[in-house]
C-alpha cells in the first residue's frame, strides 16, 4: 500500500506539492509494480474543514460546489503528470463518513475520547463560534500574521484564543469568548507508545523521526477533534452544529478509499489484506508540514482502535522554493501544475524535481536551471545516446539489431547489470536523486563507448566492428528504457514503442532490464525523446 497525502480541495496544486509528495510516491509505486509486487497506490482529495467553508461563503457557493471543482482539477493535474493511482477518490464518499464515525465511536468506547467544555472565540455579528481559520490575528510568538490554527510566519501550531488582536476572517469583527462543548482525543496517553514506535520503526525518514522526537520531548497534548460547523462529518451522537475535525477524518481517507476501490473491483473484502493483514507494508508519502499528523496523531488513532496495521514507512519531502523564495498563494509567488502543463511535457519536470536535490532537503526551482537540466542532461546525455544509437541501427543495419563479433567487449553490458541493481536499491532507500544520477552515468558511459568506437567510420572498412558497437549500444538503450520508467513514464513508453517490444513498458519486470534484444529484432523509426528549451522563450518569475 502506497499512499500520497490527500490534496486539500480548495486550491490548485503547485510544483511544490509535486516535488514533496506526488512524484516521489509515483516513482516508488511504479518501481514496485516493475518488481512484480502486489501494490496499490491510493490518494483522494481532502474535502472538509474551515478553509473550504470560508472559500464557499466568500464565493457565494456551497462547500460541495467548491470541493467538486477542485477534486476534478487536482485529479486531472496529477494524472497528467503521470501519477499512476490505483484509485483517486475523495473524503465526501458515503463510506468515508461511515468509517470516520465508526472510528470515533470505537475510540470513544475504549476511553480514548472524552467530552469537555472549553473557551472559544465567538463572532457576535455572525452569531457563530469561530473554529480554526475563521480567526485571523497576530502570532504571540513571532508577531507575524497568523490564522486560528497555525502561524503563517513561524509555522507554530496555535489555538485561536492565543492570537493577539483576533478578528473574524469573514467580517473582521473582534470576537468575544464563550463556552462550548467539544470532544478530545487522549493523545497524551499514547506518549510512551509513540516514543517506542518512533524508535522501533526503521522506515521513517530521518526528518520524520527528528520532528516527531522533538514533539515527544516537549510532551503531547490531547487534541480537540470536533468543530462548531455544519460542513463536515457529523459527530455520531448527532449534536447539532458539531462536526469531526478534518485532521481526524483526513487520514481515515486512506482506508475508506481503499475500501471503495475494493468495492468497485467486486472484491469488497480485499482491502483488509492491506490494512488488517499480517503481511505487507503501508507506506505514506507526505510533505514535511504534516509530519505531526501522520507520525503521531494517526498512529495513535490506529493503535487506539486496535484492529488496523500501523504505517511501515513515512517519507516526508521537504519544501520547494521558487527563485529562492517560499511559495505563497496570497502573493502569487507560485507555479501551478496546470500552468506548467499548458506549455511543457510532464517528464522534464519530473526529472528536474527529482534530480535537483535529495528529498530530505529543500530544493529550489528556476526556469533557467530547469532548462539547463533538461538541455544538458536529459537531451544532451540520455536523449543523445539513445537517438544516435537507434538512428544508426535503423539506417545502417536495416532497422535490425545487428550480430556482434564473437569476442565483443562486455564491460559496458556488465555495467548495466550493476546499474540496474544500484538504481533499485536507491529507489528502495528513497534516494531518488542518486538513482537518476546512476542512470545518467550509464548514458554517459554509453556516449563515451559510442564515440570511442566510431561506428560511422568503421562501417566503411569493418562492418563487423560497427555491428558489434551497435549491438552493445542497443542493449544499453533497452536497459535505459526500463530504468527510466518509474521516473519518466511517458518517455519510457515512447522508447519502448520505438524498440518495438511487446506490451507496454509498465507491464515489464525490473529484473529483465538487462535481458538482451534478440539478433535481427526490428525497431521502429526513431525520433528524439527530449526536446531542448530555448532560454529566451521561457516564462519569467514575476510576483
Amino acid at each position: 500500500m502506497v499512499t500520497a497525502a490527500l490534496p486539500y480541495a480548495n486550491y490548485r496544486l503547485h510544483l511544490g506539492h509535486l516535488r514533496s509528495t506526488y512524484i516521489p510516491s509515483d516513482i516508488y509505486a511504479r518501481y514496485l509494480r516493475l518488481k512484480g509486487e502486489k501494490v496499490i497506490y491510493i490518494c483522494a482529495t481532502d474535502e472538509h474543514g474551515t478553509p473550504i467553508t470560508i472559500m464557499a461563503e466568500r464565493g457565494k457557493k456551497t462547500p460541495k460546489e467548491v470541493v467538486d471543482e477542485y477534486h476534478e482539477a487536482d485529479r486531472k493535474d496529477l494524472e497528467a503528470m503521470g501519477c499512476s493511482f490505483t484509485y483517486f477518490g475523495r473524503t465526501t464518499l458515503p463510506i468515508h463518513y461511515k468509517l470516520t464515525q465508526e472510528f470515533f465511536t470505537r475510540l470513544s468506547e475504549k476511553g480514548h475520547i472524552y467530552e469537555d467544555t472549553i473557551q472559544q472565540l465567538y463572532c457576535p455579528k455572525d452569531n457563530r463560534f469561530l473554529p480554526d481559520r475563521f480567526v485571523e490575528g497576530i502570532c504571540p510568538h513571532c508577531h507575524g500574521e497568523a490564522r486560528g490554527d497555525q502561524c503563517e510566519t513561524c509555522g507554530r501550531y496555535l489555538k485561536s484564543t492565543e492570537l493577539e488582536s483576533p478578528r473574524c476572517a469573514l467580517c473582521g469583527t473582534t470576537p468575544i469568548i464563550k463556552e462550548t462543548k467539544h470532544w478530545f482525543f487522549r493523545l497524551s496517553h499514547f506518549q510512551t507508545f509513540l516514543k517506542q514506535w518512533i524508535s522501533d520503526t526503521p522506515g521513517l525518514s530521518q526528518n520524520v523521526r527528528n520532528y516527531a522526537s522533538q514533539w515527544l520531548q516537549e510532551g503531547l497534548n490531547d487534541w480537540c477533534i470536533t468543530r462548531d460547523m455544519d460542513w463536515g462529518i457529523p459527530v455520531p451522537n448527532k449534536v447539532e452544529g458539531k462536526v469531526i475535525y478534518v485532521w481526524f477524518d483526513a487520514p481515515i481517507g486512506y482506508v475508506s478509499n481503499t475500501i471503495q476501490w475494493a468495492r468497485d473491483n467486486d472484491d469488497p473484502e480485499s482491502w483488509r489484506n492491506y490494512w488488517q493483514g499480517s503481511d505487507g507494508e503501508i507506506v505514506h508519502f507526505i510533505g514535511k508540514d504534516i509530519v505531526y499528523h501522520h507520525a503521531l496523531f494517526w498512529p495513535a488513532m490506529l493503535k487506539g482502535r486496535g484492529d488496523y496495521r500501523l504505517p511501515t514507512q513515512i517519507i516526508a519531502g521537504e519544501y520547494l522554493t521558487l527563485g529562492g523564495r517560499k511559495m505563497s498563494k496570497s502573493r502569487g509567488w507560485m507555479i501551478e501544475v496546470a500552468d506548467y502543463l499548458a506549455k511543457f511535457e510532464p517528464d522534464p519536470l519530473r526529472y528536474y524535481l527529482t534530480v535537483v536535490s535529495p528529498l530530505s532537503r529543500d530544493a529550489d526551482f528556476t526556469w533557467e536551471e530547469f532548462a539547463r537540466k533538461n538541455n544538458d542532461e536529459l537531451a544532451d546525455i540520455v536523449g543523445n545516446f539513445i537517438h544516435r544509437t537507434l538512428t544508426f541501427t535503423y539506417q545502417s543495419f536495416d532497422r535490425r539489431i545487428p550480430e556482434p563479433q564473437a569476442n565483443y567487449p562486455k564491460e559496458l553490458l556488465e555495467k548495466t547489470e550493476e546499474t540496474v541493481k544500484n538504481v533499485g536499491n536507491l529507489i528502495e532507500a528513497h534516494e531518488y536523486h542518486r538513482a537518476l544520477r546512476e542512470i545518467l552515468d550509464l548514458a554517459t558511459l554509453g556516449n563515451r563507448f559510442f564515440n570511442e568506437a566510431e561506428p560511422w567510420r568503421t562501417i566503411k572498412t569493418d562492418k563487423g566492428s560497427a555491428a558489434t558497437t551497435l549491438y552493445v549500444a542497443d542493449q544499453v538503450v533497452k536497459t535505459l528504457a526500463v530504468l527510466i520508467a518509474p521516473f519518466l513514464p511517458y518517455s519510457a513508453e515512447r522508447l519502448w514503442n520505438i524498440l518495438n517490444l511487446e506490451g507496454t513498458i509498465h507491464q515489464q519486470i525490473w529484473s529483465e532490464a538487462t535481458k538482451r534484444l534478440e539478433l535481427g529484432h526490428e525497431i521502429r523509426k526513431p525520433s528524439p525523446l527530449f526536446r531542448k528549451f530555448d532560454l529566451k522563450g521561457l516564462p519569467k518569475l514575476e510576483s
